[in-house]
């Protein structure tokens, strides 16, 4: 390789083409450290060899969490129709199986998110049924693979199967990931969406790491001062489409999209610095930024509009002829098709809708939260709540069902420290691992800080769940120290590790009453409200 570097520099000179680093004129180009000869300064560590033994663990686990999240799936509905804001999306979704695909039209905007969720939705109903296992199976099936997903991108992030599967404990142990897939609503599909985009962006990154560590090898990073083309990304495009579908389920989802095309242009940058690319940020510009904009600007565009196939094709949509009727047919953007700009007013009375949703033009609603609570998901909500001669089973006449959207609070306490740390890592040790996972939470959490004065809830931290869970994981491998550490220092680590797991699951399994609703004295529903923040 060193060969190959030093052939190139004569054919250089030969040809009369300028030098490159290590020859080059003082100033032409900022002065890097001298670029890695070795691939492995680019690929980083090695993944896991124990490659068997990681689809055991993550199969094993997804039946796990399949078995919890479907177990007694269609309990409880309010006298057989659906409970809290299931009242909203599952009747839409019922409508779309008999309409076409589209809501139905009542004559006034009350369809106020895209389709894909509903769409979903829909598709349990037409399997199983318009019950409560129906229209909550495809709720149910997100949060299984969310779990799977989880146990793949913490052992790729941490290198560890045993820290993998201590990620899928953990996410299937969560109180509120485990209520939110099994209701039939849109975040549990949101927090599936956003956390496959991740993984993608993910087995990206080591993608182009990996094509960069075959320039090194070849001696071709010095070929241009901007380093090299990676050609087509597909990981990337599969993150761009999955953030377009996010976004098709809630509008949420587009804080995704901005923070990922920014951790997605880091790591590009990283990569280039760590061969030793001469001019690694105007490299990024240069190579990276275009393609970035087409694969997580246009491409989750396209997802997008391709989830309102539904719309596009019929006659009795919310708004489907607004142009001519609302809109007028000429100005600036005529040139475009009537039903994208249909399309766009729709958007526009939806958005109106949402600006309006307001603390002081709506009422407090009993449950709603701001987000510096939800970290710590120190104001969680009631979905379900029936008593009396409704419900039988605690061995009395005054039991008790409700189910409660809660975090296991021994994961969601420790939020703040666990971020702290990540920040610290990423600050003191440069750990890019830690840095991802927290861009990640904060592009879903800090966006809501920019209007305080609208109606939000607890259960938009369903994205997020994953997140801390990863956060989390990360902060227990520290713990447990690297693999090579002596042996009073891995016990230890073990030690405190499965210390603070066993506490998740011993306390997600005395929550579990009322994660499910099952029938409890009034006794056991004091016990298990921990804070005055609990209760209504």
């Amino acid at each position: 390789m060193v060969t190959r570097g030093l052939e190139g520099l004569r054919s250089r000179a030969a040809t009369g083409k300028p030098p490159v680093v290590g020859v080059q004129p003082v100033g032409t180009y900022p002065e890097l450290p001298p670029r890695p000869l070795d691939p492995t300064a680019v690929l980083g560590p090695p993944p896991p060899t124990d490659r068997l033994r990681g689809w055991l663990v993550t199969l094993t686990l997804t039946l796990v969490a399949a078995v919890v999240r479907f177990t007694g799936l269609g309990h409880p509905t309010d006298g057989g129709t659906p409970v809290f804001d299931e009242k909203h999306y599952v009747p839409q979704a019922w409508q779309m199986l008999r309409n076409g695909g589209v809501e139905d039209n009542p004559g006034y905007e009350l369809v106020v998110h895209p389709p894909l969720g509903k769409q979903l939705i829909a598709l349990g109903e037409l399997l199983f049924g318009y019950d409560g296992f129906g229209w909550r199976a495809a709720s149910a099936l997100a949060g299984t693979l969310t779990v799977l997903l989880v146990i793949r991108v913490a052992r790729r992030l941490t290198g560890s199967t045993l820290l993998g599967g201590l990620a899928g404990i953990l996410l299937i142990c969560d109180g509120l990931s485990h209520v939110q897939s099994r209701m039939g609503m849109l975040d549990g599909f949101s927090a599936f969406f956003v956390l496959a985009a991740f993984a993608a962006v993910l087995c990206d990154r080591d993608d182009v790491r990996a094509r960069m560590a075959v320039v090194v090898t070849e001696g071709r990073v010095d070929d241009t001062p901007f380093g090299p083309r990676y050609g087509v990304r597909w990981w990337r495009l599969l993150a761009g489409a999955l953030l377009g579908w996010g976004c098709a389920v809630k509008w949420s989802g587009a804080y995704w999209v901005a923070g990922f095309a920014l951790l997605v242009l880091l790591f590009d940058l990283g990569a280039r610095r760590a061969a030793g690319v001469r001019r690694p940020w105007a490299g990024t510009v240069r190579r990276d930024l275009g393609p970035a904009v087409w694969a997580l600007g246009v491409v989750p565009v396209l997802a997008y509009l391709s989830a309102w196939w539904g719309w596009f094709r019929s006659e009795t949509g919310t708004d489907r002829y607004a142009v001519g009727i609302e809109v007028g047919t000429g100005g600036a953007f005529s040139f475009l098709p009537d039903a994208l700009r249909s399309l766009w007013y729709y958007s526009g009375q939806v958005l109106e809708f949402h600006t309006g949703l307001t603390t002081e033009a709506s009422g407090v609603h009993p449950w709603e939260s701001k987000p510096w609570t939800w970290p710590m998901g120190l104001r969680p909500m009631l979905y379900y709540y029936a008593s009396g001669d409704q419900v039988t089973g605690c061995g009395r006449t005054d039991c008790i069902s409700a189910v409660m959207l809660i975090g296991t609070p021994a994961l969601w306490w420790p939020a703040i420290p666990v971020l702290a740390f990540a920040l610290w890592r990423l600050l003191s040790r440069g750990d890019w691992r830690f840095g991802a996972v927290l861009l990640a939470y904060a592009a879903g959490i800090l966006p809501w800080f920019a209007n305080m004065a609208r109606q939000m809830y607890y259960f938009y931290m369903a994205p997020l769940a994953p997140f801390l869970v990863l956060a989390t994981v990360l902060a227990m491998g520290v713990v447990l120290g690297p693999a090579d550490a002596g042996r009073e220092r891995r016990q230890t680590g073990l030690l405190v590790v499965g210390l603070w797991t066993g506490l998740v699951v011993a306390n997600f399994a005395w929550l579990w009453p009322i994660l499910v609703g099952l029938p409890i004295t009034p006794e056991m529903w004091d016990a298990q409200l921990w804070l005055p923040s609990w209760r209504q």
